[in-house]
Formats: structure tokens, sequence, C-alpha cells
């Protein structure tokens, strides 16, 4: 299930797309503002903006700068009443996906978005990559290259076991989702022992230390790894 983010500050607006796009089985999450769409840019991830450019703290195109820069390919349908072709020129030279000036026929809202995103799908949008040219993830101030399993935190390289940077990553990919202790076991016994120690038996206990050494090494970020009672761990940012 895609989840998209709806940047409106027309409460009624933002009600019924939000309506609109549940009854078709997306999820959505909310903003009013540029300030508080870069909050939840940074707290989770989504799959797609519909974005309005008249915000009451800033212009919308702040926010599709500022997310272009740190979500490579990540689709934005812009929704305004600015119908200039000027005002189009602007928004799809900043980096929009799609244009659509209000008022909207909410069937063309759904087909524009569907359309948006099947693109996004495609392999060659699927990915942020990092400075090596590899897939990588952001969030907040961690950065993850997937393809050189390396960590940063501003900027700075984390210095991470092969078991750590495992579990990070695994995290990562499935933030804002509880992963249970048998996920992460999983990951590590399909995966080689790490270089110079032997195959020895992973469990519970094991995953407690490394957890927390990684949250010891995650102390500068703005990250918390949560424990779930009787579940397991979630990504979190406070």
């Amino acid at each position: 299930m895609a989840t998209i983010l709806i940047v409106e500050d027309d409460a009624l607006l933002q009600d019924a797309l939000t309506g609109q796009l549940k009854q078709l089985n997306y999820g959505v999450c909310t903003a009013t503002s540029v300030a508080q769409g870069m909050s939840v840019l940074q707290d989770q991830a989504v799959d797609g903006i519909i974005l309005d450019l008249g915000l009451p703290d800033a212009d919308g195109l702040d926010l599709l700068t500022w997310a272009r820069t740190r979500i490579v390919g990540l689709p934005v349908l812009i929704l305004t009443a600015r119908d200039g072709i000027d005002d189009r020129v602007r928004g799809l030279n900043a980096g929009a996906d799609d244009y659509l000036t209000k008022p909207f026929n909410m069937q063309e809202l759904q087909a524009r978005l569907q359309a948006m995103l099947r693109r996004a799908r495609q392999p060659a949008f699927t990915q942020a990559t990092s400075a090596q040219g590899g897939p990588s993830t952001t969030i907040g101030n961690l950065q993850l290259d997937h393809q050189g399993r390396v960590a940063t935190l501003d900027g700075q390289p984390l210095e991470l076991t092969q078991r750590e940077w495992e579990l990070l990553e695994l995290l990562v990919n499935r933030r804002g989702e509880v992963v249970t202790r048998d996920d992460v076991l999983a990951a590590w016994r399909a995966s080689p022992p790490e270089p110079g120690q032997t195959a020895a038996p992973l469990n519970s206990n094991a995953l407690e230390v490394y957890v927390h050494r990684l949250r010891k090494k995650l102390d500068q970020s703005s990250l918390n790894i949560r424990n779930i009672r009787g579940l397991g761990y979630l990504l979190e940012k406070p």
C-alpha cells in the first residue's frame, strides 16, 4: 500500500483528499505547512506527495526544493490555484512530476497520481544514490550507503561491525514498522559469520547486546531504537 503525504492548509480540501485516497486503499499522512511537511518527511517514509503551493509559512516550492535534495526520485504532484504558465514552468523546473490546478476533477487527480506512482516504481527511480553511485537512505542526520555498507552520522562514518550494520539496515529499511527478534535472527543466520568469528549460536541474548551497542552509536542522532515489549524493535524519530 502506497503512502501519500498531503501538504494542504485548507482543512476541508485536506479532509476530502484524505477520504478519497483512503477509499482507494492509500495510506495518508498530512501537513498544513512547509515546516510540518519537512517534519513528516524526516519522520517517516512516504511514496508520494500532493503539494499545495500557497502555504501559510512559506511557498510550497521551498518544500519541493528541500525534498529534492534529500529524497531523490520521490514523486511530487503540485495541486494549486496558481494556474499561470509561468507558475507551471516554475513548479516543473523545481522538480515536480506533475502539476494540477484548482478547481480540479477528483478522477483526474486519481489518474495522475496513479500514473506518477507507476513511473516512480520503474527501476530507474526506485533508489536514491550515494556519492559513490550506489543506493542510499537518509533519515535525519543518518545516511546509509547500502552498496558500500557504510553508515555516516553528520557526515562522519560510524564504526559498525557486520552484525550491527545488518541490524541497522534492517531497522532503517522497515522504519516505522516493528521488526521482530526472529526477523533479525533470520537475517543474521542468512549471512556469513563476522570476519574472524566462528559461527556462534545466535539468540535473543546476543541480539540484546547488539541493540544496546547500536543505540550507543546512534546516541548523537535524532533516531531511537524502541523496544516493543513481546514483539521486537521499532526505529523511530522522537
